[in-house]
């Protein structure tokens, strides 16, 4: 597209709408060796709680893995080896409604790929994607269909890792959708996909509500009321989604409580431990993923706490929890009539059936229940995950 510009003389000159969007400005993670000096103090002076008195996690997260964690993080795990494999990644920032946004851009080999943004959610990060991002974006390499190849826009959500922090009130979803929405048309995408989860799931629906440029979008935990027709009549499924969500608001909710009333109180205790941090945010994935007792068991200890130092290195605890006090009421908006697809995995934190779904994503064309995976699908289930991206995605 080409603008017209007229200049103070009179004459006009041609620039492109190239020439009039942000800046995008190459980016690679480089933290000092006086961060990773600080983190290492920081942990060698721990003070630590007593034992729970439970023998499980039904107090929280336990002494024993906890210390289990510490011993590692102090001594094994390598930090500089998991920025390199960040830094694989071409890696981006631009200025988007006044906030840097940071985001992977990972484009496809394949002519016909098609543009997909997928969002993370809280307390996850772009880490969740370094085993999606590349099969997503070339199914060759593994014996997929080219036609499933998607170029890649991974950003992290504003106040989350690398991203800027907005320093006044108003960044929730919607506006968080309408930077997105600017940042696909700045880097060239006229029309594109969306895929999230989590606090991704609220935004990608945002944007499917909000951008006609988005043609459809890919859900894991959609977010609904239960439909209180169905009440007399409901399937075991949406019974036991209830009983879920029932045990989600007695013993799971905690967080969400104190992160969408008072973010900056828990904020000073957790910029200020690391161990502190590390403890608030994996035992959400002991509790929300598929793991049969230990988070270990479906992701590994070095991943856990690249997700962890992304938190630590970027001194995001405060602002990432403001997101809750932003938009948890806003949650579960009105209606969508963008074509949708919904993937639902069994350790999901709300699961929908799909005449509930209905009710609100009024044009659902994709509905799965998964019978392996939970929360956070792309870090637990990374092939399936890709599965029931290409499977919707192939609709269109």
């Amino acid at each position: 597209m080409i603008l017209c510009i007229q200049t103070k003389n009179n004459t006009t000159t041609k620039k492109s709408l190239k020439d009039t969007m942000p800046e995008i400005k190459d980016f690679k993670i480089d933290i000092s060796s006086q961060q990773l000096d600080d983190l290492k103090k920081r942990l060698e002076l721990t003070r630590w709680p007593e034992k729970e008195t439970p023998s499980d996690w039904t107090q929280g997260i336990p002494l024993s893995y906890m210390k289990e964690i510490h011993d590692y993080w102090l001594n094994k795990y390598d930090w500089k080896h998991h920025e390199k494999v960040l830094n694989d990644f071409p890696q981006f920032t631009s200025t988007i409604n006044d906030l840097d946004i940071h985001f992977i851009h990972f484009k496809s080999p394949h002519e016909e790929a098609k543009p997909l943004i997928i969002t993370h959610g809280w307390p996850g990060s772009i880490v969740e994607f370094l085993k999606v991002i590349k099969p997503l974006a070339d199914p060759a390499v593994n014996g997929g269909d080219p036609k499933d190849a998607f170029h890649i826009v991974a950003p992290s959500l504003p106040g989350f890792g690398f991203s800027g922090k907005p320093s006044e009130t108003g960044f929730g979803v919607e506006k968080i959708a309408d930077t997105f929405a600017k940042l696909m048309q700045n880097l060239g995408y006229q029309k594109y996909f969306a895929q999230g989860g989590d606090w991704g799931s609220a935004v990608t629906t945002a944007l499917g509500n909000q951008d006609s440029n988005c043609e459809a979008i890919h859900l894991n935990m959609a977010v609904v009321s239960p439909d209180m027709e169905t009440m007399n009549d409901l399937t075991e499924f949406e019974q036991n989604a209830l009983a879920g969500f029932q045990f989600y608001q007695e013993w799971d909710s905690g967080y969400s409580k104190q992160q969408s009333t008072r973010p900056q109180t828990i904020g000073y205790g957790l910029t200020d431990s690391p161990i502190g941090q590390a403890a608030w945010i994996i035992e959400k994935f002991y509790q929300w993923t598929d793991c049969d007792g230990h988070p270990e068991n479906v992701i590994s200890r070095d991943d856990l706490l690249t997700n962890v130092m992304i938190y630590w290195l970027t001194e995001s605890a405060t602002s990432s929890a403001r997101l809750y006090w932003e938009s948890f009421g806003d949650f579960n908006g009105g209606e969508v009539s963008t074509p949708t697809g919904v993937s639902v995995y069994p350790k999901e934190i709300f699961r929908a059936s799909e005449r509930w779904l209905k009710k609100r994503y009024t044009n659902l064309k994709y509905y799965n229940v998964l019978d392996s995976g939970g929360h956070f699908a792309a870090f637990e289930k990374p092939e399936l995950y890709i599965e029931e991206i290409r499977k919707f995605f192939r609709l269109f």
